[in-house]
Order: structure tokens, then C-alpha cells, then sequence
């Protein structure tokens, strides 16, 4: 896991005596200094999400629709066969097509299968397996809950030992020995939503319908930052 660590000053308030109060207004504070530091780092993405859809077009939307109903409920059943796939259905609709009259021609329903799952070789194989009923309109990846707080753990110490280190060095710039912890955040950001790698039409993917899959993640990045305010002293 290549790590980024950075910390930026966002700003400073140093008073070399008290601030007078002006009335009506709470006296400014001597010797505050606001900080702020953030660690980054790369994870690889270890959750993969696939979108498995089926068209069908005819004159009746019942039939259509019951059609597809079935279809998607006989993929649903096979996926949650597989150990480590989980499976859901999709979106589901049924379209009429008019002519140049405006008049209605034909049907056209399609529905989708969600599968997820962070064993990528297992959803590849059934996603290949299932080609013949459904086809794999696009693939997603994210980070893993655990995955996702393991690096956020590491990261909050590497954020908040910064934020130390910072307000200790610009202390002693500042003519100050030492410095107190007056308000702190830590917040936990960056991690990006899975994104969708789209395919062409279905038929596209139906010519070797039997053939796995590619699947492979990428890369997201998990970010710690650190932000308060310090009491430097003499």
C-alpha cells in the first residue's frame, strides 16, 4: 500500500501580548495557532459489483414482463448458489415502441441482476456461466467496510501524530516551549463511490457466452484528516 502522508498549515494566530477587548466583544486569545494535517493512501479495491441485464421485445407486455420475471429470478436463484456472490435484481421495465404514426408497435422490457462479491475469480466464472441468460452490462469495484476501516485506523495515527509534530515545530518557531490541545476534528474522507465500467449492447458479450469474466480492481483513496486549534506557552 503505497502512503502519501501530507500536513499544511491552514493558519496562524500568534500574539506577542493580550489583545485589548473592545466592548461589546469577547477578548481575542494570545498565542492560538490553527493546524491542520492529512494522511492519504492508496488501498486496492477488493469488492466487485456486476450489473447482468436481459432484453426482450414482442407484441404483448405481459408476457414480456413474465418472461423476464422468470429469467431473473432463475439467475437470482443460480448466484446465490455460489459461495461468496451475493445477488439482487436490478431495474425493470417494460417500454412501449411507437411507429411514425405514433402508434404503439412493439414492447420492450428489459431487467437487471446485481452481483457483488470480493471473490473476483468465483463472480467471473458465473457471470460467464450465466451469459446465455443474462450479460454483463457493467462492472464496479469499491472498498470492503473492513477493508476501509483497517486503513483508516493506520491512518489516524499517522494524521494525528502530524498534527503533533506540526504544533510542536511552529510552537517553538513562535518563541513558545510547549502548546495545549484547545479543539481538535478527525474526519475520515475520500473514498470513492463505486463507478460503473459500461458495456456495448448485450449481444456483444453472447458470442462465447461460456468464457469468464474479466475482472480486476483498481485502486481508491482513503484519507485522514486532522484539524483543530493549540495553546502555545512559554
Amino acid at each position: 500500500m503505497k502512503q502519501l502522508l501530507a500536513a499544511t498549515l491552514l493558519g496562524t494566530s500568534a500574539l506577542a501580548a493580550s489583545a485589548q477587548g473592545m466592548p461589546g466583544h469577547a477578548e481575542v486569545p494570545s498565542g492560538v495557532l490553527a493546524l491542520s494535517a492529512q494522511a492519504v493512501t492508496e488501498v486496492p479495491t477488493d469488492v466487485v459489483h456486476l450489473t447482468l441485464a436481459a432484453e426482450q421485445e414482442g407484441a404483448e407486455p405481459g408476457a414480456i414482463s413474465s418472461q423476464l420475471s422468470t429469467r431473473t429470478q432463475a439467475v437470482i436463484n443460480q448466484a446465490k448458489r455460489t459461495p461468496g456472490v451475493q445477488a439482487e435484481s436490478g431495474g425493470f421495465t417494460i417500454r412501449p415502441t411507437t411507429d411514425r404514426n405514433g402508434r404503439i408497435s412493439t414492447w420492450r422490457g428489459r431487467s437487471e441482476v446485481i452481483l457483488q462479491s470480493r471473490d473476483f475469480a468465483a463472480v467471473s466464472k458465473l457471470a460467464g456461466d450465466l451469459a446465455n441468460q443474462m450479460q454483463v452490462q457493467g462492472i464496479a469495484f469499491s472498498l470492503s467496510r473492513e477493508a476501509r476501516l483497517a486503513a483508516e485506523g493506520k491512518l489516524t495515527e499517522q494524521a494525528v501524530s502530524s498534527f503533533r509534530d506540526k504544533a510542536q515545530a511552529t510552537s517553538k518557531l513562535f518563541g513558545y516551549s510547549s502548546y495545549t490541545i484547545r479543539e481538535v476534528n478527525v474526519n475520515e474522507s475520500g473514498v470513492v463511490p463505486p463507478m460503473p465500467r459500461m458495456y456495448g449492447a448485450a449481444k456483444a458479450m453472447m458470442s462465447d457466452s461460456a468464457a469468464p469474466v474479466p475482472v480486476e480492481g483498481g485502486k481508491t483513496q482513503v484519507t485522514v484528516s486532522v484539524n483543530g486549534s493549540v495553546q502555545m506557552l512559554k
